[in-house]
């Protein structure tokens, strides 16, 4: 087999691409990064394919990327290099564990560099606001760009679980949706009347024109002009078109929708396990990274709501 097929046979092996999709699409990373995960990657691959003794990603131990990372550190991978491969790892196989294509994830084990944590991009409330209704009014899918818009800032839904949901997922006298997350864990997430009157809009006004009864649609709640099931590309397309209307002038995804919803339910007073359980994670850290509330917000609750707040030393 030639060098590059054998490769790009590796590459497919390893969901190396799904991977890539899903830090573009989903966690909105900008294209320079995506590229340097996917050389870290890429090399990580062909150490494996060089070994003989890992034919698969389950295959993969902690053993195996602790000799990996002293692999780097033997070839004279600088400090930063080396750091860098361990976060492409760790993202890597966290995205392998939430598909299920791996039960464990080996990356658990190693080290972290002791780097502060990066905080999530959000909107303020009136930029979300903005966004949402700024689809653009001539368009013959507005409903449908418009409820998902809504949805994603409503629920604070991953965009690869909502390009999943079914009609049969809505709930609208419950004002409620079925949810399926990573490794299929499912979750009931609320919706909220500004969502579900977009919804119910779409589904009544734009989804039968896009369906056309050609039995494309296999059951899908969002559907693109060609009657199939709508992709994550095209969230995305919608995401940043509308943010571009509401003049957002930096790089907006489907996933800052997705902070902004926590951040904001978390400013208004929700319980962080309520978020943890809406947003589905698996560990509260997870949500805890939401807390980045403005130093002016907290002082103003501790003002209004702690009872000596107010009281000098007596």
């Amino acid at each position: 087999m030639p060098r590059e097929a054998e490769s790009g046979a590796l590459e497919r092996r390893y969901h190396l691409e799904p991977f890539l999709d899903y830090l573009a699409l989903e966690r909105g990373l900008r294209p320079r990064t995506c590229d340097a995960y996917r050389s870290d990657l890429r090399r990580f691959i062909a150490y494996l394919g060089g070994r003989g003794d890992v034919t698969g990603p389950s295959q993969v131990d902690y053993r195996t990327l602790h000799d990996y990372v002293a692999h780097l550190h033997g070839g004279g991978r600088a400090p930063v290099s080396i750091r860098r491969a361990q976060s492409a790892l760790r993202a890597y196989f966290r995205f392998l564990a939430g598909e299920g294509i791996v039960d464990d994830d080996p990356s658990d084990r190693m080290d972290r560099p002791a780097v502060g944590k990066k905080l999530p991009e959000f909107l303020t409330q009136d930029e979300a606001v903005r966004v949402v209704e700024s689809v653009d009014p001539d368009s013959k899918v507005y409903w449908r760009d418009r409820a998902v818009l809504e949805l994603l800032y409503a629920t604070g839904m991953r965009v690869s679980e909502l390009t999943r949901l079914a009609l049969a997922d809505l709930d609208p006298e419950d004002e409620c949706c079925m949810v399926f997350g990573k490794g299929g864990k499912e979750r009931l997430v609320p919706v909220g009347q500004a969502a579900l009157r977009a919804v119910e809009r779409y589904l009544a006004a734009v989804r039968p024109e896009l369906d056309r009864g050609a039995g494309k649609a296999k059951g899908a709640m969002f559907l693109n002009q060609r009657g199939t099931p709508l992709g994550r590309m095209t969230v995305w397309t919608i995401v940043s078109h509308a943010a571009g209307r509401a003049g957002i002038e930096r790089r907006i995804s489907p996933h800052t929708l997705r902070h902004s919803c926590a951040t904001h339910m978390l400013e208004g007073g929700a319980d962080l396990v309520a978020v943890q359980e809406m947003l589905g994670h698996a560990d509260i850290s997870t949500t805890q990274i939401y807390t980045h509330l403005d130093r002016e917000y907290l002082r103003e609750t501790h003002r209004r709501y702690h009872p000596r707040s107010g009281s000098p030393p007596g």
